[in-house]
């Protein structure tokens, strides 16, 4: 990491040794009351639980140091998707997203942004680079997308978009803050998942919303006050404590995941692998650029057909078969049964942190011969 990013991730940790008094306790406290003493509401920090919480300032202070921008919790990433959408469109509005990113995103706009009036635009990631963005509202990007994992140039993006007068919105669950920074490449908001990587323990659902508009994110403040989205205090507690292993996390899932895919680029059973990190890759210019600042931790590959693919996850003890990632255990699925357009057998990889070898050699035993 950069000088930079270690000065974030030393300020992450240590962010509440300024606010302590003597006695005060070192691990910020769960705060779940919804209600507040109010002999006087003027002056009053909180007032009531949809419109703040201590514990959700907590893990909002660590975000907005990883972010270098205002952060705002939800208790998930689609909530936290939805927020940015539906606080940056309305009626007669046009929405550019892709047509390979997240599924639910998709469905969220064509299902319930069409109806009320927004025009909903797909295309592949790919085609972002050089797609005339004229009368477009917002533009939604994701890169690498979900779960192919193509790159595109995101300053480049980003400025011919703002260029054309549309808001960027960039789902960055992939690669998190400490490896990839939509907002200083341009991006007006992000929106990530922290149920993946950030959290790291598959335990607790939240998302959060960046930006540093200070109009845009007093919208999407005002929308999580208003539509009720708001995130636990336990969940929140839970997050902010896996905030403080991200980066010890990210290193060992990320170095990893380089030895898996050379390896599986190299087996005769494996086609159409997909990793950022390799040098082959389409999408390694992003790692090379700097853009990213590595592979990351998914692998997308293909076996000949879905029954191999199934047969291979369900003999391989090290990979949970689970539709999520970013985990501390390794997590794999068959991308296709959830109506992504990839092949029947295309998967995808999320690498844990079990030792490397080891992981290699319960994948390595379970892919077919070829």
């Amino acid at each position: 990491m950069t000088d930079q990013m270690n000065d974030r991730v030393a300020r992450l940790l240590n962010h509440r040794k300024g606010r302590l008094a003597k006695g005060d306790p070192v691990v910020a406290p769960i705060v779940t009351s919804a209600t507040f003493h109010l002999p006087d509401v003027q002056g009053a920090a909180h007032v009531y639980g949809r419109n703040g919480s201590p514990t959700w300032e907590e893990l909002e202070a660590q975000l907005a140091i990883l972010e270098d921008a205002e952060c705002v919790t939800f208790p998930s990433g689609m909530a936290a998707i939805s927020a940015a959408l539906f606080a940056t469109l309305g009626a007669g509005a046009r929405l550019v997203i892709p047509s390979d990113g997240y599924y639910v995103t998709r469905i969220l706009s064509s299902g319930f942004l069409a109806s009320f009036g927004v025009e909903v635009v797909e295309m592949p990631t790919a085609a972002m680079e050089t797609a005339d963005f004229t009368g477009a509202t917002v533009v939604y990007l994701e890169t690498p997308s979900n779960p192919g994992l193509d790159v595109i140039d995101l300053a480049a993006t980003s400025a011919r978009a703002r260029a054309a007068g549309a808001l960027v919105i960039v789902d960055n669950t992939t690669m998190t803050p400490l490896l990839q920074r939509p907002l200083d490449l341009g991006a007006d908001l992000v929106v990530a998942a922290d149920t993946k990587a950030p959290s790291g323990h598959s335990d607790v659902l939240m998302g959060h919303v960046a930006g540093r508009d200070a109009v845009l994110m007093a919208r999407v403040r005002d929308w999580r006050r208003m539509a009720g989205v708001v995130p636990g205090g336990f969940e929140a507690w839970l997050v902010h404590r896996g905030l403080e292993t991200l980066e010890v996390r990210l290193e060992r899932m990320c170095a990893s995941a380089a030895v898996i895919a050379a390896r599986l680029a190299d087996h005769p059973a494996v086609g159409a692998l997909r990793y950022p990190g390799l040098a082959g890759d389409p999408s390694h210019r992003a790692v090379a650029s700097g853009q990213m600042a590595n592979g990351g931790f998914l692998i997308g590959f293909t076996l000949a057909d879905a029954g191999r693919a199934e047969a291979f996850l369900a003999r391989c003890f090290c990979i949970a078969q689970s539709t999520s990632f970013g985990g501390t255990h390794s997590a794999g699925e068959r991308r296709a049964r959830w109506g992504d357009a990839v092949p029947e057998g295309f998967i995808r990889l999320s690498v844990g942190l079990e030792p490397v070898e080891t992981l290699w050699r319960a994948i390595a035993e379970a892919l077919p011969e070829g």
